[in-house]
């Protein structure tokens, strides 16, 4: 899969290219000057919003005026051709992936701006973007595979003066047997309780990934901030942090999520039904009626040594229906980009931990400092 095609294939790769398209418009005519595109995109957004007025609200004075204020897709997509594009940075391509990330949403229907995103005329100018990106060394690094020297893991702390705590580390085979007969057993409740009728208004655990209890971990950017720092699905809140190195042997076996085939490779060769527990969460998010499966990572344990979703296969891949067979799809939801989820008990903290602190959380704009090492 080509960086470019993981760009747009994706509602999350095309969040990821219309961001950034409209942090060049701020940067270039400034924060406080007129932005027809982010002005434009309001109102397209409000109008294709499935939920008007939980993403984008009007209120105040002028706030019925604004509601009924009709901006097209069409309209949008002239306002992004008249876009220039700043250089691709980690700073500007970091942004573009957290605020892309932070929007995710999975137990509804996208929002409006990926609706908008994904619309015909927008996805057609979007490729412009996505070629720009692509030129960039800093987006390439979101094709590589999981490095096993440079492996993160964080914990967060919403709560202002209160540190985050290491959770103590259970043997890797006990968490996955003890996930695995969760998920059987939350089957076999949601058969008889929730109606087959996907509509229906049921939702429950809508994630995919691996349990959260294995060690997991990511790579960091070149200023050696964990990637895990900046994006998280369906975030916490957190404004503090620590991460430690996570030490991986060399010859550890990861299994590589880069495509739509290695995901239903995994599903198909480790299959766990979830039909009853997820359709109605998956329906809303895809669209889609029918069986619905994911891995069952307590089987695939028994050959790989972790599993790894590459940046660019989060981008092209995470939210949307993925085709099993003719009868069964998956979906990847709740995985953060560049995420490893380790099988094994030889991954092991051993450095002490780092401080971080979130110097702005607002608008999509997280700065993550490092404070100091703990000793």
């Amino acid at each position: 899969m080509k960086l470019v095609d993981a760009l747009l294939g994706g509602r999350r790769g095309r969040r990821l290219l219309l961001e950034f398209a409209l942090e060049s418009e701020s940067i270039l005519l400034g924060e406080d000057a007129e932005n027809p595109l982010n002005t434009g995109m309001y109102y397209a957004s409000y109008q294709a919003d499935p939920d008007r007025g939980q993403g984008v609200a009007f209120f105040g004075p002028g706030a019925e005026a604004a509601r009924n204020t009709m901006v097209t897709a069409d309209e949008v997509a002239s306002l992004l051709a008249a876009v220039a594009l700043v250089p691709a940075t980690e700073g500007t391509l970091r942004r573009a992936l957290f605020r892309s990330v932070d929007s995710a949403r999975y137990w509804q229907q996208p929002d409006g701006h990926d609706v908008i995103a994904g619309s015909e005329p927008v996805r057609k100018l979007l490729v412009r973007v996505a070629e720009h990106l692509a030129g960039s060394a800093d987006a390439a690094r979101w094709m590589r595979p999981a490095s096993t020297a440079d492996q993160w893991s964080v914990e967060g702390e919403s709560h202002a003066g209160a540190a985050p705590s290491w959770p103590a580390g259970e043997a890797a085979s006990a968490v996955l047997a003890s996930w695995r007969t969760e998920v059987e057993n939350a089957e076999r409740r949601a058969m008889p309780d929730r109606f087959a009728d996907p509509s229906a208004n049921f939702s429950g655990e809508w994630w995919s990934m691996p349990p959260a209890k294995l060690r997991h971990s990511t790579g960091a950017f070149t200023d050696g901030s964990p990637v895990g720092l900046w994006c998280v699905e369906d975030g916490f809140g957190w404004d503090r942090a620590e991460t430690r190195r996570l030490s991986v042997l060399p010859s550890a076996r990861i299994l590589e999520i880069t495509d739509a085939q290695a995901w239903a490779e995994l599903c198909r060769e480790y299959p766990l039904d979830v039909t009853a527990q997820k359709r109605h969460d998956w329906y809303r998010t895809t669209g889609r009626i029918g069986r619905w499966t994911m891995p069952d990572f307590s089987q695939a344990a028994r050959d790989h040594d972790g599993v790894h979703l590459t940046v660019a296969a989060y981008l092209a891949l995470a939210g949307e229906a993925i085709a099993i067979d003719e009868d069964s799809a998956s979906v990847i939801a709740g995985w953060n980009p560049d995420e490893t989820y380790w099988f094994t008990d030889d991954a092991r903290h051993y450095d002490a931990p780092e401080a971080w602190e979130c110097a702005d959380a607002n608008f999509g704009d997280a700065a993550w400092l490092r404070v100091a090492s703990i000793s």
